[in-house]
């Protein structure tokens, strides 16, 4: 019974193979997640199962939590869970299979050979089109002035506008991306510890979505 789990990017390293072929992963720390709510057709017009995630305060990347309000506190009491950090909803087929309070952890993904992870990139700030999307730049001689600038926006008079979606200078990165079919290549259970082949989006700390792939 694998619905998914919430986990935080610890960083990048890389393993060897019995060829000693270097292969770079990247280390998840997941769960452990409690099931806070379970929303049906009948009473949310859908099947879904809320899982709550809480990290240690020795272990506080900067992320930004749920506040403590009373509202929250009652919706967490339901569950029997303590103050939770984070919600996190994955859709299910068949929601009276889990129960109010259980708990999810690494063995959740025990047999699992591929994952589906969705995070947040890693902010950049203001970029102009030559970062942002690769444009070419201008001559970078003879008196040129023109060297990473975008460039006309528009024509004249027809149509007298700029159209909507123009690639232009604007912000970079900080947008949620999913990733799929990422390998599973070791679980370890001692240290909650999931070893991803590749890289998976944002910097160490990020807080992450983990679902197993459907082949």
């Amino acid at each position: 019974m694998s619905i998914g789990s919430l986990g935080i990017k610890v960083g990048m390293s890389q393993i060897f193979d019995e060829k000693n072929a270097c292969i770079p992963v990247t280390l998840i720390k997941i769960g452990p997640c409690i099931v806070t709510q379970i929303k049906t057709v009948a009473s949310d017009g859908y099947n879904a199962i809320q899982l709550g995630f809480s990290i240690s305060q020795n272990h506080n990347y900067g992320l930004k939590k749920l506040g403590s309000t009373k509202a929250l506190q009652g919706h967490f009491k339901k569950s029997g869970a303590s103050k939770c950090h984070y919600l996190k909803e994955y859709h299910v087929n068949q929601p009276e299979d889990f129960e109010l309070g259980q708990s999810f952890d690494i063995t959740n993904f025990s047999s699992v050979q591929y994952v589906d992870i969705r995070g947040k990139t890693i902010g950049k700030g203001f970029a102009g089109t030559v970062k942002r999307y690769g444009f070419g730049r201008g001559p970078m001689t003879h008196g040129s002035k023109n060297h990473r600038e975008p460039g006309s926006i528009g024509a004249g008079s027809t149509p007298g506008r700029v159209y909507p979606g123009k690639r232009m200078a604007g912000r970079l990165g900080g947008k949620p991306i999913t990733l799929k079919k990422l390998t599973v290549l070791r679980v370890d259970q001692e240290e909650n510890l999931l070893v991803i082949k590749g890289s998976v989006p944002g910097k160490p700390g990020n807080l992450i979505s983990l679902i197993p792939s459907i082949s």
